[in-house]
């Protein structure tokens, strides 16, 4: 099973027929569950906009302009921190977008990207440009004002699906803001690895909890079978290729790599056949997986817990 290929039709070197494990089923399409990551030009260039305030606060140094430097510097620190929050907020938006039950972003970034962007404004005319104080404050909150209603503000709203009560929704909401931190930690964990092909297998085995934390989202009665699954499942992913990560970068020892993608396969097959008896009523067959998989991860000895 080590030795099998993992890629389809089109992978480098693949051959017919290759990249399938037994029983598991055909490799998914390469974007499937990735929403095209959205990129603003507009919030990346609020990292150009405010060069001129460096450029002028290093002459307000050579001029020994103390005010006039601190409030040309002040407003550059504060316009870009005010862009780094913006695109933070962006990110977030995005991901509460795309779930079907989600909680607002716990930090409103976009909002105190706004409020931080007039209040540098602000600085940068009031000590910078040494116009008075209502002026100051009036372009502050011009600057505010056009900066929500360039970007919006952040979602303010619990998202849930109809007919499902609040205390579900929210229960739902949580479990899957756990299992996406898990999931963010086994693709941080691949990408030290080095190497593309098993990434691009350990982000595939990611897509498909992420195909069960949809349906979950859908139903939230799914959530009781799904939650215990999906611990045992992305943990033991975690785990294992965190603690690869770490043998390979050290030991480059190639049967440690064999077992790693070994338990990749069977992780694969396991996962593909039993996520849509996950979600059906049959909770006896569930449990006796989730022990064989306990097993195996404890077998493997790859885990780090």
């Amino acid at each position: 099973m080590a030795s099998e290929r993992f890629g389809g039709r089109y992978s480098p070197g693949a051959r017919s027929g290759e990249g399938t494990p037994p029983g598991a089923a055909p490799p998914a399409a390469p974007f499937r569950n990735r929403p095209a990551r959205k990129v603003s030009l507009r919030a990346r260039l609020m990292y150009l906009l405010p060069l001129p305030l460096l450029l002028a606060g290093l002459g307000a140094i050579g001029r020994a302009n103390a005010p006039e430097m601190l409030g040309e510097l002040g407003g550059f620190a504060g316009l870009m921190l005010a862009a780094w929050l913006l695109n933070e907020g962006l990110r977030a938006e995005d991901a509460y977008d795309a779930r079907a039950v989600a909680r607002p972003p716990a930090i409103p970034r976009k909002l105190f990207a706004a409020v931080l962007a007039g209040a540098s404004i602000g600085l940068a005319t009031y000590l910078g440009l040494g116009q008075g104080l209502f002026a100051a404050i009036a372009f502050g909150a011009v600057a505010a004002v056009a900066h929500v209603a360039a970007f919006g503000l952040d979602p303010m709203k619990k998202k849930g699906m109809e007919g499902v009560d609040e205390f579900a929704s929210e229960r739902v909401a949580r479990a899957v803001d756990k299992a996406e931190g898990i999931v963010r930690e086994v693709i941080a964990a691949a990408a030290r690895i080095g190497d593309p092909r098993l990434e691009g297998r350990v982000e595939r085995l990611c897509d498909q909890a992420r195909e069960v934390f949809r349906t979950v989202e859908q139903d939230p009665r799914d959530l009781a079978r799904a939650r215990t699954f999906l611990s045992v499942y992305l943990v033991g992913l975690r785990d294992s290729t965190v603690k690869f990560a770490d043998l390979w970068g050290r030991t480059r020892d190639p049967a440690t790599r064999a077992k790693f993608e070994a338990l990749l396969a069977d992780l694969e097959a396991s996962f593909t056949t039993h996520r849509t008896m996950l979600l059906e009523d049959n909770r006896s067959d569930l449990d006796i997986e989730i022990e064989v998989l306990r097993e195996r991860l404890q077998q493997d000895g790859l885990t780090v817990r």
